[in-house]
């Protein structure tokens, strides 16, 4: 059943809400943990059958999820709201609300905001209240005649109907019920230790990659990121999203249907998930809002439908095109497998394909390509897939930010991305704390997690067999950094691939230093320039000075100005015919860095010259050659403050 309410008032959007056949919410009573309110050998049963998806501490509320088979689930609801409700220290034991068009969960209060038209006086607006039983919980200051009211307890679902018949007087302006929401806006598991923070077990894990921080700008609307892979199932619940299957192709069948066919099509699915599942059931993608194209591709390596695959790709609007693929991998535990040393070339017809979508993807700025490195714990340069210069070639890192044991190295890996490990003694590796990536599977019985069907044995993720807590490799990791990419193209989709592909390089975080073996140009042959950090990425990647905030200068001028905060910039601009000297002076303790181009704006990624040492003091010299107009960018690296600038000539 459907409910209903408004934000922006009478003529504001009408919103609506199901009820979830899975999920119940508890409220306890005098701030008690759930575990200690529920005292009766029926309530602990009932207890130990529900999964805690989300609380609220500072409310006392806990969202809990019936794990059975989907026809069953909401008697199985019932039945758990009924027990709870026996326990005298749950104050309320209800059912919880999805978003129609979101499936995230709301939980519902019996509590109203209200505001009455301007021109009602106080006891005027305060006898409406008092006539619909409404108790004033608070008079907020922050509106002219708004409250915020409570309901009679037990109003439940009630509560919306009466929400929309307040609405409709004409003495009211706005009203709606207080609905609550996860912060985050989806329902990450808990156990997505590589999109942040989290604690798994009781073990805290801290070697994400910052999506939060990237998130509050953007979750990659209205980019696309193709998965070339064995097929998706695209029936997944967190693919349901209104638009977010892109021109589906089965290349090996020539159909446009992307679905697995083989009981052991598994891989692609759980890809998809990593680079952006919606986050709306069970598990959250690094760019949740990007349009997903899934290509299936089960041919053999060289074979023409793998280079269809990526024209598909390139012709339909692919922005980003994710590769967890490519030659057989050496036994990663044995230094004697002959695999090792062989060579495996790029075949022309792929490589001219990737050229293809290089060169005229995304109206000739280039399709961003991600490849997994490889799991052999071997040389990537014998690999002529991920080895190829104008791909990402994406290393695996573990939940201790050092190397995953199997993971390949060399000097094309690109940057290195949080994925599965285990120990290994003989080279004195040590276990990881989790068993890897959980992301989407195939739903029920298929898949890498068939569900809950050996009750001696937990499911390797979750019950209904539709995610998997153990994906992993560099498989895993490829479209992790896939997913950063469609983040950077949100913000700034103007940039070409390679522009993204040095921005990757500038986000990525150094990890494990004294055993990274870093060369002075910052890169590891088994991490690349490190792990990416999709926060700083995003940040980076926004636009710069727009040209009408350029100040002009003349040779011999100073000026002076002031950057308020990281990150800041300000632009300059100067004709210049002879060698000139650029000199940048700021304040002590603080990072400024100086760029300048001709012709144009420069941005951290594409200018002429830079100068960027530990400090706020810059210096460059220009040689011209041929007299022109060039641009000077002043950019905050770290901290804030005032500097000066001048231009002399030499």
């Amino acid at each position: 059943m459907m409910y209903s309410y408004q934000y922006g008032g009478k003529q504001g959007q009408l919103n609506k809400v199901e009820v979830a056949d899975d999920l119940v919410v508890v409220r306890t009573r005098q701030h008690k943990s759930l575990q200690d309110a529920i005292q009766s050998a029926d309530g602990q049963k009932v207890l130990a059958k529900l999964t805690r998806i989300a609380s609220f501490g500072e409310a006392d509320v806990t969202i809990l999820q019936c794990m059975d088979e989907k026809t069953k689930l909401s008697a199985s609801r019932d039945v758990a709201r009924q027990v709870l409700k026996k326990e005298s220290d749950i104050r309320f034991a209800g059912r919880v609300l999805r978003e129609e068009n979101h499936g995230n969960p709301v939980v519902y209060t019996e509590n109203l905001f209200i505001k009455f038209s301007d021109d009602l006086e106080a006891p005027d607006c305060e006898t409406i209240l008092a006539s619909n039983q409404l108790a004033v919980k608070k008079q907020l200051a922050y509106v002219n005649n708004g409250y915020f009211v409570g309901t009679q307890e037990g109003v439940g679902l009630n509560i919306f109907q009466l929400s929309q018949d307040l609405l409709n007087m004409p003495e009211v302006e706005l009203c709606h019920p207080e609905l609550i929401k996860l912060a985050s806006r989806r329902i990450n598991s808990p156990n997505q230790w590589h999109l942040g923070q989290v604690s798994v077990n009781g073990i805290p894990v801290d070697a994400h990659v910052n999506t939060e921080a990237a998130w509050s700008q953007t979750m990659g609307e209205e980019i696309v990121i193709a998965i070339i892979d064995d097929g998706v199932d695209i029936d997944h619940e967190e693919f349901a999203s209104n638009g977010k299957i892109v021109a589906p192709r089965d290349a090996t069948q020539g159909s446009d249907d992307p679905r697995p066919k083989f009981s052991s099509d598994n891989h692609g699915t759980a890809c998809a998930g990593v680079a952006c599942a919606d986050g709306n059931h069970g598990a959250s993608g690094v760019a949740p809002k990007a349009k997903l194209m899934p290509i299936r591709l089960r041919s053999g390596l060289g074979s023409q439908a793998e280079a269809d695959a990526f024209v598909w790709a390139a012709d339909n609007g692919a922005d980003v095109i994710s590769c967890s693929w490519g030659p057989s991998d050496g036994e990663w535990w044995n230094p004697n497998d002959q695999t090792h040393q062989t060579v495996v070339m790029l075949p022309d017809s792929t490589r001219l394909a990737i050229d293809h979508a290089i060169n005229n993807g995304r109206n000739g700025k280039g399709c961003v390509i991600t490849w997994a490195a490889g799991n052999g714990n071997e040389n990537v340069e014998n690999d002529g897939y991920a080895g190829y210069e104008k791909v990402i070639a994406v290393a695996a890192c573990n939940d201790s930010s050092r190397r995953s044991v199997y993971s390949d190295f060399g000097a094309s890996v690109w940057c290195a991305f949080p994925s599965s490990d285990f120990g290994y003694t003989p080279f004195d590796h040590p276990d990881a704390l989790t068993p890897g990536i959980w992301t989407t599977d195939r739903e029920g019985e298929n898949g890498y997690n068939p569900g809950e069907l050996n009750p001696s044995s937990p499911p390797p993720g979750d019950d209904h067999g539709n995610y998997t807590n153990n994906f992993g490799g560099t498989s895993s990791a490829c479209p992790g950094v896939a997913g950063i990419a469609a983040l950077i193209l949100a913000v700034n989709p103007a940039l070409t691939w390679h522009q993204v592909k040095s921005l990757i390089r500038q986000s990525c975080v150094r990890i494990d230093v004294p055993n990274g073996d870093y060369n002075s140009d910052g890169h590891s042959p088994f991490y690349g320039y490190g792990r990416p950090d999709a926060g700083r990425a995003v940040t980076l990647a926004m636009p710069d000075v727009k040209t009408e905030q350029v100040q002009a200068l003349i040779l011999q001028a100073e000026t002076q100005g002031a950057l308020a905060a990281t990150g800041d910039e300000k632009g300059f601009k100067v004709q210049l015919g002879a060698p000139t000297r650029i000199s940048l002076d700021g304040p002590d303790g603080i990072d400024f860095d100086l760029y300048v181009k001709r012709g144009d704006m420069p941005t951290t990624i594409v200018f002429d010259q830079r100068a960027y040492t530990a400090g706020a003091d810059e210096t460059l010299t220009i040689e011209p050659g041929e007299p022109g107009e060039f641009y000077i960018m002043v950019r905050s690296y770290q901290g804030s403050g005032s500097f000066r600038l001048r231009v002399e000539q030499l």
